[in-house]
């Protein structure tokens, strides 16, 4: 059989000739057709698909200005401060590159969640785009360490104390937790050789890992098709004669066009923070990162920057006291599982994981639990495919439980990240606790109100 020919690059245009002659030695036409010219996306896009590609931008936001950054910044306890001030003060605008960098970061994870949340309501989790799914929760955790060992560079007092104090959390696990700790940190203390393993992280190996990811996950995307707000395949409904979808619409250049508008505010918002408000009354860059870091001087209050606050304020909710209500949590669970499930080996299972945990919590301490549920909190997302039972994907068509329900764990989601912001009291802990049982809760009984939830049929075509 003869081979395929590549089709020639057609149009009269000063670098035919160039491309005609770079696509014969590289798949440069066939890669803007497949994922661009010829993607067909669904034709009813709305607001919240915006944030996936300014998730791009501002990726390549980071690249770019931590690239200029690492030109004058100097990995060194002794200097690193220094070096962070000398960007600031006397290259030339080195202010502007290092608040670009330092606001992009909490840009970064706002528009993430925002595209978390939009797969939450239209179920772009639930078959056949679970390996999208996993691919963007990886890419999520990859991102949540990027940050973690970015934050450590500047010196100051909160990035010394707010890595000493996450350090510290991982020995708290049995048997490994020491070693592992002493690991992450090169040294006893969080030290010139923790900042140099960070900086080889944070400029190197996560972005590296990072830019596979994001190719992995829109690859895997356009091989399985883009989800919608009606949550329907557009792959069903394709024209007989030219096997195009016909609720579809090719994505350049109509979303191409439309993603300019949202790159466009998305600018707008971004540079009124940028040259107003950087730090963002302490949220985006806090007051005691101003103060170079001294191991002698702990800050009043330590907290991890917003975007870790949910998890940190569940790991702070996690008391002695609270392991009981845990427990009774659990005990409840594998009741409703051996009550509602009639496979006996699933039965079996259910109790003796219930046994485990039970005599976990009463035999390891709490904090090695607030640890561990600390880190489930995350990757509890990647059960989601599984969890949801509902026969419908999007939220348009769901009943009023799922959308209540939704409600109430986004609103739980914010309170705990009000909290973890906030010293420790005693009625700040009682709420994390309630908001710690929601969160878990949401995922916990996913399989059966979403499948008690009153739910409308899909339509054939989509809606717009």
């Amino acid at each position: 059989m003869a081979a395929t020919q590549k089709q020639p690059v057609t149009g009269a245009g000063p670098f035919n000739g160039l491309l005609t002659w770079v696509d014969q030695r590289f798949p440069l036409m066939q890669l803007w057709r497949e994922h661009l010219a010829e993607y067909y996306a669904p034709k009813n896009f709305n607001f919240w698909y915006y944030f996936g590609s300014l998730s791009l931008l501002v990726l390549v936001l980071q690249i770019v200005t931590g690239i200029f950054l690492t030109m004058h910044y100097k990995p060194d306890a002794a200097q690193a401060f220094a070096s962070v001030e000398y960007i600031m003060r006397d290259v030339p605008l080195g202010w502007l590159i290092r608040y670009m960098h330092s606001t992009g970061a909490s840009a970064f994870f706002i528009v993430v969640y925002l595209h978390m949340f939009r797969g939450l309501m239209y179920g772009s989790y639930r078959q056949p785009r679970e390996l999208v799914w996993i691919f963007g929760m990886v890419i999520y955790l990859c991102l949540m360490a990027e940050a973690f060992f970015g934050y450590l560079l500047p010196w100051g007092q909160m990035s010394y104390w707010g890595a000493q104090v996450i350090i510290n959390l991982f020995d708290a696990l049995p048997l490994i937790g020491p070693d592992l700790s002493l690991w992450i940190r090169g040294d006893y203390v969080v030290s010139d050789a923790t900042l140099n393993r960070f900086f080889a992280f944070h400029v190197i190996a996560i972005p590296l890992v990072l830019l596979g990811l994001v190719a992995a996950h829109i690859m895997a995307l356009h091989e399985v098709g883009s989800n919608n707000p009606d949550g329907i395949e557009i792959k069903k409904n394709k024209d007989p004669q030219t096997g195009r979808p016909l609720d579809g619409i090719p994505f350049h250049p109509y979303y191409t066009v439309k993603d300019i508008l949202g790159v466009v505010v998305f600018a707008a918002v971004f540079a009124a923070i940028l040259f107003f408000m950087p730090e963002f009354g302490g949220y985006f860059l806090e007051y005691n990162n101003f103060i170079p870091a001294d191991p002698l001087k702990t800050p009043s209050h330590i907290a991890p920057v917003w975007y870790f606050t949910p998890y940190y304020s569940i790991l702070r909710a996690t008391t002695e006291g609270f392991m009981w209500y845990l427990g009774a949590g659990v005990i409840g669970y594998v009741a409703l599982i051996i009550l509602s499930v009639k496979e006996g080996g699933m039965k079996l299972l259910a109790a003796a994981v219930g046994v485990v945990l039970i005599a976990g919590f009463i035999f390891i301490e709490a904090k090695v639990w607030g640890v561990v549920l600390m880190g489930a909190a995350v990757m509890v997302f990647f059960l989601l495919p599984w969890l949801d039972r509902s026969p419908v994907k999007s939220i348009r068509y769901k009943g009023g439980l799922f959308k209540t329900v939704l409600a109430i764990f986004v609103i739980a989601f914010f309170v705990l990240g009000y909290f973890g912001t906030q010293p420790v009291t005693t009625a700040g802990t009682v709420v994390s606790q309630v908001c710690t049982m929601i969160y878990f809760a949401f995922f916990a009984l996913m399989p059966w109100y979403s499948k008690m939830d009153q739910t409308r049929p899909e339509p054939q075509r989509v809606t717009g």
